[in-house]
């Protein structure tokens, strides 16, 4: 598919993982055993795999995503990074607060992105607070068309769930993407339509239902003390009480079948069910180890689910009504 003018495989790998311990107060909000030497060697198999697309922020790992990603596609021009701001990070606390969106903090906020990634230009700049209001975030993004035209960035876009304010900026001429969650448990209609109405990439935040569509997490799976999956931070619920979501993983049990169909892994199977949505969606599925971000790129030689299963698995799934007739802060 094209993107900014590139041709790029339809995936990307999301950063978040890689990150590593990052706190708001004495609440985990990274994600546990990340390993740096790992992760250097995850994005270069990304590479190998024809992914080019990264998608970070200022807050994975207050900083510490971004600066890897420096070391790594040090001598890679050809991949684009997606980066995000809107949260004061400290970098030697690993503190996150959720308070930078006065507009006098973006221009800051870009050079120390600039800074980390060791890149004179970010190719793609997301507002990363998912629910300002319409008229806060116009002021953010007045600031991020002043970055453009300085050659600071080269477009930029939301991290948004609420379609009505995505679709109020939509027009804007360097808005180009949108970056929302949706995966097979929890659809995301309304702002599809969005993307498809204004004609911006949708890239998919949480495709893996942070990696309860591995497979890998069943009844009596613990994850660790230091994991945002084990805290009361999520905003959709697929873990409680550090366990998998038991409604959650009945649905994924509905549709294991539909999703592995023809021979791919529930991995591959749920970025083709993303793929089958919508040709301007690109998932973005974290990945801190060689064998997770190998096992998502094998989806490109599958491509889209094919028809018959999506259709099964629309019968299959049970949606809620709410979801699909309402925005909601997930």
């Amino acid at each position: 598919m094209k993107f900014l003018d590139q041709e790029i495989a339809p995936l990307g790998m999301g950063c978040w993982p890689i990150g590593g311990p990052m706190f708001s107060g004495d609440q985990p909000l990274g994600y546990a055993n990340a390993d740096d030497a790992e992760s250097i060697r995850t994005i270069h198999a990304a590479l190998a795999a024809g992914i080019t697309l990264f998608d970070t922020a200022a807050a994975y790992g207050v900083g510490h995503a971004e600066r890897l990603l420096a070391h790594a596609l040090k001598d890679r021009p050809e991949a684009l990074i997606v980066t995000k701001i809107g949260f004061t990070i400290d970098e030697d606390k690993k503190q996150l607060s959720f308070d930078d969106t006065k507009p006098e903090t973006v221009q800051p906020a870009i050079d120390s992105c600039l800074s980390r990634l060791g890149r004179d230009r970010i190719d793609l700049l997301l507002l990363h607070q998912n629910g300002l209001s319409l008229n806060q975030a116009e002021a953010v993004f007045d600031e991020m068309e002043k970055a453009v035209d300085a050659g600071k960035i080269r477009s930029f876009g939301w991290s948004t769930d609420f379609s009505e304010r995505a679709s109020g900026v939509a027009e804007r001429a360097h808005f180009i993407a949108v970056e929302h969650a949706m995966n097979v448990l929890i659809d995301a209609p309304r702002m599809q339509d969005v993307a498809r109405r204004h004609q911006l990439t949708a890239l998919i935040r949480s495709p893996l239902a942070m990696g309860l569509l591995t497979g890998k997490y069943g009844v009596g799976t613990t994850m660790p003390n230091d994991d945002i999956r084990a805290t009361s931070n999520l905003v959709v619920k697929y873990f409680e009480d550090a366990q998998v979501n038991p409604s959650f993983l009945a649905q994924l049990d509905a549709v294991r079948e539909w999703l592995m169909i023809d021979g791919r892994s529930l991995v591959q199977g749920a970025i083709g069910w993303l793929w089958a949505k919508g040709s301007m969606n690109i998932p973005i599925p974290g990945a801190r180890t060689v064998d997770q971000i190998e096992g998502s790129a094998e989806a490109l030689g599958f491509g889209a689910l094919p028809d018959h299963a999506m259709a099964a698995i629309d019968r299959l799934i049970e949606r809620d009504p709410s979801e699909l007739n309402a925005d909601t802060e997930r």
